[in-house]
């Protein structure tokens, strides 16, 4: 058992840095003050400046969703039974406490919002910058799309990713439909993408690899087979299957999902492996706790093959945080976790035994708002015109970062993808932010293919790139907010309509109004951020 501290009724561990919690044994709700701890492979890293690439490559299990900085809980209570065992075994048998309500955060809905016609126009004009990047910046043969490329379209680097390419088939979706390119080119552009990775491209069960050679598809960097990033992939293979009316396509989207061998990351468990390389195997981190996980499960339970089901949605867990006052699911990881599923599932008017998480991402959006204002003392950029920290490229290098709690070295920069992916949630609040962002910045922050991933107005740094997963978060729910188009499509799908009945997702009643948030049931454990 970990030293109690009696005199001030806390339990207390020192792993190379303070982290200091508070364990009330009677009720017990943790409190949890994070400092960042590096192991020491993360120690000689967050020296020196980095690419993304290079920063993924060396800490794979960062890269793959896991906390940045954060030791789980299973090592803090080492030599214990943790309350927040990654099996959730402590809370199984007590009700989960529910989120606070809208009411309690705001006057009305601020989903309701309506964009004005000038705003609407706005939002085209970043769309279209968006898609812009995944035509140019694609392969016309092969239809693989980079993974990154400077801002003004000079760019020779031939990386590409599986899981911008998924982003760029939704993008051309969007793109035909409102008669941005040829139609017909656009069509090709599908036939020749699913095409290419069907026959051509190197997998493993149905599964791809990260990081991708831009011209032939072979592997590079010895980026593992991940679960994440073919899950964003066959997400936009899956809209198109369902948006275009087309033999080929259909055919071609079947064959690379029905490939997909979700028993394979399984391996014997309950939930998914994050994923697999030839060099070490399996990697050991898993699909275990809330983040952009929802999609990869939901995929996975709507297979006709039925091998996962609602066993594997309960399996994993959903962590409570409380800022303020004001509850919701999360995870120690940037905004984008509350984002990425939500691109095309539609999580909207539904919810399962446990969150509706369409609510729960539109107030953890609030609360990072809200946490980005308290910042302002530091960081005096941060303003209700502009405000919003995720994973993104940073003066050091590629950097995860965000919260609350704060992760990452953060020094006032902002990114414009953790407004812009988040326009569903919060419209008129992000809308103002993206405004803000291109009407006071434009000269270094916009470029042909829209914003820069990321920018300090306090150090007068810009980043010169446009990452592909950042500019198609912002293009999907740019669309999204606008008029559904994402999800009207993708959830015609037979996969998606199945997989989220399968999870147990029924429709959810309208809000009862609250003034406070509703109480903790006792036993339940809570972070309480600061």
């Amino acid at each position: 058992m970990p030293l109690k501290d009696s005199s001030r009724n806390r339990i207390s561990a020192d792993f190379g840095s303070p982290v200091n919690f508070n364990y009330e044994l009677e009720n017990p709700v943790l409190s949890l003050h994070w400092a960042l701890v590096l192991r020491p492979a993360e120690r000689a890293l967050s020296g020196r400046k980095r690419s993304r690439r290079d920063w993924l490559r060396e800490t794979s299990r960062l890269a793959l969703g896991m906390p940045l900085s954060i030791l789980p809980a299973s090592e803090i209570f080492a030599g214990s039974a943790s309350p927040l065992s990654t099996n959730g075994s402590a809370a199984q048998n007590i009700t989960p406490p529910p989120i606070s309500p809208i009411s309690s955060l705001f006057s009305s809905d601020p989903t309701k919002y309506r964009f004005t016609l000038e705003e609407d126009r706005f939002l085209e004009q970043i769309e279209r910058a968006c898609f812009q990047f995944f035509w140019d910046e694609a392969n016309a043969y092969t239809g693989l799309v980079k993974d990154r490329s400077r801002a003004d379209g000079t760019d020779s680097r031939n990386v590409a990713s599986i899981a911008a390419t998924g982003f760029g088939l939704t993008g051309l979706c969007i793109a035909d439909h409102r008669g941005w390119e040829d139609k017909r080119k656009i069509r090709e552009r599908v036939r020749n993408t699913l095409r290419f990775v069907a026959t051509r491209v190197p997998q493993a069960h149905g599964f791809f690899c990260h990081f991708l050679n831009f011209q032939n598809g072979e592997r590079v960097f010895q980026s593992e087979v991940s679960s994440i990033d073919t899950c964003l992939f066959i997400c936009g293979v899956l809209t198109c299957r369902e948006y275009f009316d087309d033999a080929e396509i259909r055919d071609l989207a079947n064959t690379l999902y029905n490939r997909v061998d979700w028993s394979w990351l399984l391996h014997g468990e309950k939930t998914l492996s994050m994923g697999w390389t030839p060099e070490h195997g399996f990697i050991k981190a898993r699909w275990d706790s809330y983040n952009e996980l929802m999609m990869v499960y939901l995929l996975g339970i709507g297979s006709p093959a039925n091998v996962m089901s609602k066993t594997n949605w309960d399996a994993w867990t959903r962590t409570y945080f409380e800022f303020n006052g004001i509850r919701f699911i999360g995870s120690h990881a940037p905004l984008f976790v509350h984002q990425y599923s939500h691109a095309w599932f539609d999580f909207r008017g539904k919810r399962d035994k446990y969150a509706d998480y369409f609510v729960n991402s539109v107030i953890a959006t609030k609360v990072h708002e809200l946490w980005c204002l308290e910042l302002a003392r530091e960081f005096p950029d941060y303003t209700e015109d502009l405000w919003g920290i995720t994973a993104s490229d940073s003066s050091r290098g590629y950097a995860v970062w965000g919260g609350p709690p704060a992760m990452g070295h953060i020094d006032g920069s902002v990114v414009p993808c953790a407004a812009g992916g988040s326009l569903p949630f919060l419209p008129e609040a992000t809308l103002r932010v993206l405004r803000t962002m291109y009407t006071k910045y434009q000269e270094r922050a916009w470029h042909r293919y829209g914003f820069v991933d990321a920018f300090n107005p306090l150090t007068n740094w810009y980043s010169q790139d446009v990452l592909g997963i950042d500019a198609g978060i912002i293009m999907l729910m740019a669309e999204n907010a606008r008029t559904g188009f994402v999800w009207e499509h993708f959830m015609k799908s037979d996969i998606a309509k199945n997989g989220m009945a399968r999870a147990g997702f029924y429709p959810d009643a309208p809000e009862t109004p609250a003034l406070v948030t509703p109480p903790v049931p006792p036993g339940y454990p809570i972070f309480i951020t600061r």
